[in-house]
């Protein structure tokens, strides 16, 4: 995708957050913007009367969302994507229609998100195959590289499906999609990506990098509601079986007049696949206009501004004797900082917590996650905290 890239200045008048809090936290859940919030409260109060409800609520304004989240991860057909409720939901879909023998092994990063490992230790099990895990490397020397390279190395022939995050949801270590999908090609196995740490605030090109899905909650990167996920499902997927049988992804379900003709055929390509009483009419104008706002700024464009308010602060924690992973391994947007073994979790937490300064623990990693909301003061607020405590 070609885009105009001009310098994105921050975007904090857009949200309601608190003067006296410092909110690194996006990884966690992004604060609603303003505007939608606002669609949110219009779609309440439209239920007041729903008889003004018909087929732009429920097929309109879902497409609507389709088309803009192919806009953004550039997919070139609309009907390719799903509206689901939860990653676990869209993860589910692949392990009901993956193809996988007992030779076959899954393979996955060590302490993935759960939404992403429990239907595949539950898939292994089922047809007695392996579940392989690639854990972090023990170094900090070259750890985001190393653990690229011994992910390549665990694909082999037997592997049937790669399925990894973007950006590892806990301290932000970036996965090379493009060699992971290559070697996958090699082997013929599927690539299926958890973009939920990543799409809307980095670049994702689905026509480039070819995942055979990508699922990604939209309460994240994406500045949407909590209870609506998106999800891409390639051609491998077009005459899979849905987890529900719903009467809105069945052909000519537009016609409410004509629903009780049953009907054996589904909606075409990922369109079988949506939840049921997708029509949210609360949360589907707000993953809209969310949307919106993220296409206006750009993924390119945010992170480079967090990259730009970011930088200095990473130099001076790095100084203090904190850790966190070079440029190439991992976004502006979400980064892990390694506490040293001499600091206190408990006193580290204690701290923050006392000088409103919002990031997430795991395990020895503070997890740092940026969006457009935050300035170059909210970092300096984070080192400042952290120099007072070494």
């Amino acid at each position: 995708m070609q885009l105009t890239l001009t310098a994105l200045a921050h975007q904090k008048d857009l949200f309601s957050l608190p003067a006296d809090v410092t909110y690194l936290n996006c990884s966690y859940m992004a604060p609603l913007l303003k505007s939608v919030e606002e669609a949110g409260i219009i779609g309440l109060r439209k239920k007041q009367l729903p008889a003004q409800y018909g087929h732009y609520e429920f097929f309109d304004e879902i497409d609507h969302v389709r088309k803009l989240f192919s806009q953004l991860v550039n997919i070139d057909d609309y009907q390719r994507v799903a509206i689901l409720p939860s990653v676990s939901y869209g993860m589910a879909i692949v392990a009901k229609n993956l193809r996988i023998q007992s030779s076959n092994n899954i393979v996955v990063v060590g302490e993935q998100f759960p939404s992403n490992v429990y239907s595949w230790r539950k898939k292994v099990a089922e047809a007695n195959a392996e579940l392989r895990t690639i854990s972090a490397p023990e170094t900090l020397e070259n750890r985001g590289e190393q653990w690229n390279e011994e992910l390549l190395e665990a694909i082999d022939n037997q592997t049937c499906m790669v399925t990894v995050a973007h950006t590892h949801w806990a301290d932000g270590t970036r996965f090379d999609l493009r060699a992971i999908r290559k070697r996958t090609r090699e082997v013929g196995a599927l690539l299926v990506v958890d973009g939920t740490q990543s799409v809307g605030s980095m670049p994702f090109d689905v026509a480039e990098i070819q995942p055979d899905a990508l699922i990604c909650a939209g309460y994240k990167c994406l500045m949407g509601p909590y209870g609506i996920t998106l999800g891409y499902f390639s051609e491998y997927f077009d005459d899979g079986d849905p987890l529900e049988e719903g009467w809105v992804t069945r052909h000519n379900s537009e016609d409410f007049t004509n629903l009780v003709n049953y009907q054996d055929q589904y909606q075409p390509k990922a369109i079988r696949y949506d939840m049921g009483q997708r029509s949210n009419f609360i949360l589907i104008p707000m993953m809209g206009k969310a949307l919106e706002v993220v296409m206006e700024w750009q993924p390119e464009r945010i992170q480079e501004y967090c990259r730009s308010i970011s930088v200095t602060a990473i130099e001076k924690l790095s100084a203090l004797g904190f850790w966190v992973e070079k440029e190439t391994y991992r976004g502006h947007h979400l980064f892990g900082v390694r506490i040293p073994e001499e600091l206190s979790l408990d006193k580290l937490q204690k701290t923050l917590k006392q000088a409103n300064i919002v990031v997430s623990v795991r395990g020895r990693s503070m997890r740092v996650s940026l969006h457009v909301y935050n300035e170059e003061q909210d970092l300096n607020r984070l080192v400042d905290c952290l120099q007072g405590l070494t």
